[in-house]
């Protein structure tokens, strides 16, 4: 069984940054997409960043030149470093692994920004 953790979250200031960590843990034959998404109060959860076993990256439009997805196979971990952040940035932030047999998800971490 595969289990994603996340950490990074916290409270920010308008502007400032953070960096998000993921990383999967159990058996684990193969990795392919790894994604941030994010749910606000209220509102349906949605892609932030996608980046493929090869490094190709998707991003959601709200987020693009602000944030950026990374990761390490070696590790079996995703990153998000989000830079110039907005309070319209605060919700949970949640992982998500392609593990071939399953999407997995984390337990989300919260992200917060004051104005």
């Amino acid at each position: 069984q595969v289990h994603l953790v996340e950490s990074g979250g916290g409270l920010v200031q308008a502007g400032g940054s953070l960096r998000l960590s993921c990383a999967a843990s159990g058996i684990i034959f193969s990795i392919n997409t790894m994604g941030w998404y994010r749910q606000a109060p209220g509102k349906q959860r949605e892609l932030v960043a996608s980046i493929t076993r090869g490094d190709s990256t998707n991003y959601a439009d709200s987020v693009k030149g602000r944030f950026t997805i990374s990761r390490d196979n070696a590790k079996n971990a995703v990153f998000l470093q989000m830079n110039s952040l907005k309070p319209e940035d605060t919700a949970v932030y949640y992982c998500n692994a392609d593990v071939v047999t399953a999407y997995i998800w984390g337990q989300g971490t919260q992200v917060t920004v004051s104005s």
